[in-house]
């Protein structure tokens, strides 16, 4: 059994797509973009949460990070400490762990992480 990607839903999918792409530099897949829905070349997507269900939900700025969640986005990065500089310059709230990696948080307060190749 092999993972095949990962789905994370969103309320704004616009805001997210934006983040993920411009800010991480994450390079989406045009192919696969609707209007709810939005893949990355990484393997995971993003999927916008049902109105009906996002009208419920309030973003916090900054967002409330979502440390319960069981799931965190890895990503491999060629100088960490150079990326993590580049993204806290763009805002993104970023720490250096001291095992070698870092933590990010999204604009929707999930956590994603960078590590080393």
């Amino acid at each position: 059994m092999q993972l095949r990607g990962a789905i994370l839903f969103v309320k704004d999918l616009e805001r997210m797509t934006a983040f993920y792409a411009d800010t991480l530099g994450i390079k989406i897949l045009p192919e696969t973009r609707t209007n709810s829905w939005v893949a990355f070349e990484t393997g995971f997507g993003l999927h916008a949460i049902p109105p009906h269900i996002a009208e419920d939900i309030t973003i916090t700025t900054p967002p409330q990070v979502r440390e319960e969640t069981p799931i965190k986005l890895i990503f491999d990065v060629t100088e960490l400490p150079q990326e993590v500089t580049r993204l806290q310059a763009a805002g993104v709230s970023v720490t250096l762990k001291p095992w070698g990696a870092a933590d990010g948080i999204d604009p929707e307060g999930n956590v994603f992480q960078l590590v080393s190749l």
